[in-house]
């Protein structure tokens, strides 16, 4: 059973296997709480699809630095490993 990490994480296991896999705890923190709420989305492929300037203001919402000079492909993998 998984530790009870308080009231801001909504999903406790997801958020310790997420832990135990490396990412940080505000990546694992907002993962669990998006799949408790029923608001996670795979956007893997959707990334590919999406314009350069739509990458870039993702990137820029997110605060992705170095993103002006990035192309299309580099700008999908820093918003996916981010």
């Amino acid at each position: 059973m998984a530790r009870d990490h308080g009231p801001q994480i909504k999903d406790d296991a997801l958020y310790e296997e997420l832990r135990k896999k490396g990412e940080s705890k505000e990546k694992a923190a907002r993962i669990a709480n998006a799949k408790a709420a029923g608001t996670l989305e795979h956007k893997g492929t959707e990334l590919e699809a999406r314009s350069r300037r739509e990458l870039y203001d993702e990137a820029r919402r997110i605060g992705i630095a170095g993103r002006s000079k990035m192309g299309k492909a580099e700008l999908a993998k820093a918003i996916r490993d981010h």
